[in-house]
């Protein structure tokens, strides 16, 4: 054993006794029938007695009881009764003197506008599980080498590996279609567009849908390749959202994601990119954003989201509890940035600074008052976002100008030419990494289509390259690496969800050493996937079938808290596969025998955050509402080169 992880392992033993002293919040509860427990999927009853309005809702209720705002109305999203039909959930609002109800199809939700002096008269209500706030989102703000797409492209013979034939839906603030990183010789990426805003317009006045679909999808034709995108063949569905200064609200996410469960089979969407994010309030198992990502990921579509832009405070220091929704749900593949310094070798890169760190603080209140916390380990990877050149939407509403976020700062122009069908500009933001990885997971459903969300999202885990210095909460399994999950997904059975638990799931063996030659260097892969509160690992994960592959199931399936204490579910992981609650090293050793994440106690990489505590190095983890900087400049030492484009 190394001196530096003899002191690490030292190190955890310290802390964890000074975490026993400091320990105030209790545990949560073993799962119970109706509760949350492992045989229970979205869409079922999952609770029993809880707090039914949500906290901030619950506060804005009480502002206006104080001020005499009783009768102002307000939208609110409602978790209905699995059970309960729509004349019933009808009947239940007009009680309350609701109004503009609206019902989505694909979800148990309906949102719908009430005064706020009756919203607590929902709590008798059976039919309405949780209420929330329409709350509002905003975006967060050398790829094919340094992730090692160009390295994959011809590994099938007499194939392109560039994500031909499948749908990425993009969520965002619309895409400029007319700009040349969309063009190809057979029209446009952008197959349909859609504007959920009221608006009617589907262009990009913001510009950060426009930047970050070039991410996901930009055209090898242009520029030389020098900002292709990691699936450029893909087929792409802009699904407009957000406002023209990047906002949003709650109940138009949901009506995309509902768009796109009922048009998944017309436009084969497969996956979906959602850059964008808003304060975590609710657990997950409430979050109107979280149940309606959950139900996506359920019809088989892998749901990507940035993890947030909330790492430090004004003063620089790091913070932990900041991933946004829909990111804390265990089904999205949540998405942290990289600093990649401008190289292509990977042994300079960093996590971001302004990257947001797990875990996850979604909360609800249960029957005797006390806050529960979800406390997930997120993001799941990470992938660089730091100064990213893509492209530049026209404003559609005011050609004279250019969009708001360059408007707001024109350092964010590369400046390389004045065509704005050409134009191209510096982002940086976890809303950056998340494309990145979206295209990723396009590559792996084309070169194995049968591919479950969940497999994707283990492989995409499992074959990232842990960067030394940064714990689990900072960069989950580790830093995307696209050539070792595209080797690995070839490797695995076709239709691979139709086999029992513990079955040679693989064609061939895995490599050895279980690494990728990346920029001339040697990238070891994790070989693990976080399952919540742990990570699972070792090589039995990809030479067999586990069961929590499968459709209807998540990865957190796999393990859960009861009593404090770990626990596995042999019906979904079969033998030979070891867990740990420590970090994975980049030599692929395992630091284990950390300490259980449980409700307000969380220990990672030498700090212990918990509510009105504070110890390591002294940040505290609040509940606050600190919006994050979408066009975040980051380090100018690792600004990507623009080229010259004529």
């Amino acid at each position: 054993m190394t001196t530096t992880k003899r002191m690490m392992i030292q190190t955890l033993a310290m802390i964890l006794a000074v975490l026993m002293s400091f320990q105030t919040m209790p545990v949560g509860a073993a799962p119970r029938k109706g509760s949350g427990g492992k045989n229970e999927k979205p869409g079922q009853k999952r609770w029993g007695r809880h707090k039914k309005i949500a906290a901030d809702l619950d506060e804005e209720v009480e502002r206006a009881r104080r001020h005499g705002r009783d009768r102002e109305y307000t939208t609110v999203i409602f978790r209905t009764d699995d059970f309960a039909s729509r004349s019933a959930v009808r009947v239940s609002l007009a009680r309350v003197g609701a109004r503009r109800v609206r019902f989505f199809d694909s979800f148990a939700l309906v949102s719908a506008q009430l005064p706020l002096g009756r919203v607590k008269e929902l709590e008798i209500e059976d039919d309405i599980v949780y209420v929330s706030r329409d709350r509002e989102l905003r975006s967060s703000g050398h790829l094919e080498v340094t992730t090692a797409a160009n390295q994959i492209r011809s590994l099938i013979n007499n194939t392109t590996l560039d994500g031909r034939g499948i749908g990425i839906a993009i969520i965002d603030s619309g895409v400029d279609a007319n700009h040349a990183l969309f063009k190809r010789e057979s029209g446009s990426s952008i197959i349909y567009s859609q504007d959920f805003t009221g608006e009617n317009l589907n262009g990009d006045t913001h510009g950060h849908g426009t930047h970050v679909t070039s991410l996901v999808a930009g055209s090898t034709s242009f520029a030389n390749g020098a900002y292709a995108g990691v699936a450029p063949g893909a087929n792409l569905i802009n699904l407009r959202v957000l406002n023209d200064q990047g906002q949003g609200v709650a109940t138009n996410i949901i009506a995309a994601l509902d768009w796109c469960i009922a048009n998944k089979n017309t436009y084969n969407i497969r996956v979906i990119n959602m850059s964008l994010g808003t304060t975590a309030i609710d657990s997950y198992q409430f979050d109107p954003l979280c149940l309606a990502a959950r139900r996506a990921h359920d019809a088989g579509i892998v749901v990507v989201a940035a993890a947030g832009n909330e790492g430090k405070d004004a003063s620089g220091r790091k913070v932990y509890g900041k991933i946004h929704s829909p990111g804390i749900d265990p089904s999205v593949i949540t998405v942290g940035a990289t600093n990649t310094f401008g190289t292509d070798a990977r042994s300079d890169d960093k996590v971001a600074s302004f990257s947001s760190r797990g875990p996850t603080r979604g909360s609800y209140t249960d029957e005797n008052g006390v806050r529960r916390y979800d406390n997930l380990i997120k993001p799941d990877l990470v992938a660089p976002g730091n100064r990213l050149i893509g492209a530049q939407s026209a404003n559609p509403k005011n050609p004279l100008l250019p969009n708001t976020l360059v408007q707001g700062r024109s350092s964010l122009d590369t400046a390389t030419t004045q065509d704005k069908t050409k134009k191209t500009m510096y982002m940086s933001g976890t809303s950056m990494a998340a494309p990145v990885v979206a295209g990723a997971a396009a590559l792996l459903l084309q070169a194995n289509p049968t591919l479950t969300p969940n497999l994707v999202k283990a492989i995409l885990m499992y074959t990232a390259q842990p960067i030394q210095g940064f714990s689990t909460l900072e960069q989950g399994a580790g830093q995307l690496n696209i050539e070792g999950a595209l080797r690995l997904a070839r490797l695995i059975q076709p239709n691979a969800h139709l086999l029992a638990n513990g079955a040679p799931m693989l064609t061939g063996s895995l490599p050895a050493p279980q690494a990728s030659a990346i920029a001339g260097e040697t990238c070891y892969w994790s070989q693990a996937v976080i399952t919540n509160h742990w990570f699972l690992y070792g090589s039995n994960l990809m030479a067999f079938y586990q069961g929590f592959y499968g459709p209807g199931q998540v990865l957190a399936d796999a393990t859960a808290v009861v009593n404090g204490a770990f626990w596995m579910d042999s019906s979904l992981v079969s033998g030979g596969v070891l867990n740990s609650q420590g970090v994975v090293l980049a030599d692929g050793v395992v630091l284990a025998d950390g300490v259980v994440i449980s409700d307000g106690i969380v220990l990672s990489d030498g700090v212990v955050l918990s509510d009105g505590v504070i110890l390591g190095d002294g940040v505290i983890l609040s509940d606050g509402v600190i919006l994050g900087d979408s066009i975040l400049e980051g380090d100018l030492t690792s600004a990507m080169q623009p080229v010259p484009i004529s």
